[in-house]
């Protein structure tokens, strides 16, 4: 006698920022690293987090950003994913749009769920430990935001 499927549970939508220094010309990406929960801990992630209930996912991204690191943002381009409606994958339970965006007020600081912030070059952003699930997500910035170099 087999046994039953498990019971799905609901995806649960959460919004990423990709924090740039220049939405025109971006030269750096800001990474944060995680404190909590403890299997995550750590490891480096884009910040920004769950939309409640009833919430856009776009009021969510600015709600997240002011609680995580006291900044308010002007959105940029969406950064697409791989699943149906552009989605990234964060496990089985969660799945992630991702903006980039440029701070306009305040400057950011580890205020919620993270310990240390880390502007990164875009040619350098192999240097942090990357959480497994955001890693994609940074191979697909550094594509996007690659510039043929002037000469």
């Amino acid at each position: 006698m087999s046994s039953p499927d498990p019971i799905p549970h609901p995806v649960r939508l959460v919004v990423g920022a990709a924090v740039v220094d220049d939405l025109e010309r971006p030269t750096r990406l800001l990474a944060a690293r995680r404190t909590e929960p403890s299997a995550l801990a750590g490891g480096w992630e884009l910040p920004g987090g769950k939309v409640d209930e009833g919430e856009s996912p776009l009021s969510a991204l600015h709600r997240e950003l002011l609680e995580e690191l006291g900044v308010h943002v002007r959105l940029g381009a969406h950064v697409p994913g791989p699943r149906p409606g552009a989605t990234w994958a964060l496990g089985d339970r969660y799945e992630m749009l991702v903006w980039l965006v440029e701070v306009i007020g305040g400057t950011p600081e580890p205020l919620e769920d993270h310990d240390e912030l880390r502007w990164l070059e875009l040619g350098d952003l192999g240097a942090v430990g990357w959480l497994p699930a955001d890693l994609p997500i940074v191979e697909r910035l550094e594509a996007m935001l690659r510039r043929p170099s002037r000469t």
